[in-house]
């Protein structure tokens, strides 16, 4: 009798077990493909937020140019604004290669071409003699740079 009745509850608890068994693998799939999921869109956020900080930063540095601070009086924020643009046609109207823009300004042919490149901005001791070399016409612009 003994043996019976642990048949008869083994086979029931057979069957119990069986559907707990797929409840549980199709759970384990899901949480695996959550997980994925999340990775992905880890990914992607992480993406995302160094993405915000260079265009906030830069967003913050033109911002910071733009608007006059109580330390920066208004006039020199307009003096020393710097476009990359306009130093590179003014380089090229004079005639100019990085080298010699370089030596009027006093910052190595390197430098010259990441400005160029809007890679980075000129740090403030540059601003005053790009100021000026921008303000000057070719034939002294020459005549400095090749002496």
């Amino acid at each position: 009798m003994k043996r019976e009745i642990a048949r008869v509850a083994r086979k029931e608890l057979k069957t119990e077990l069986a559907s707990l068994r797929k409840a549980s693998a199709a759970h384990r799939t899901e949480i695996a493909s959550l997980k994925r999921l999340v990775k992905t869109q880890s990914t992607a956020l992480n993406q995302l937020v160094k993405l915000a900080n260079k265009t906030g930063a830069t967003v913050a540095k033109n911002a910071s140019k733009a608007v006059p601070t109580a330390r920066q009086p208004a006039t020199q924020s307009a003096q020393n604004a710097f476009s990359a643009a306009a130093f590179l046609a003014h380089r090229k109207r004079l005639g100019l290669t990085q080298k010699q823009m370089g030596k009027l300004v006093g910052a190595s042919s390197l430098s010259i071409w990441k400005w160029e490149s809007q890679g980075v901005v000129p740090r403030a001791k540059h601003l005053a003699s790009i100021q000026a070399a921008l303000k000057m016409g070719k034939r002294q612009a020459l005549a400095v740079a090749l002496d």
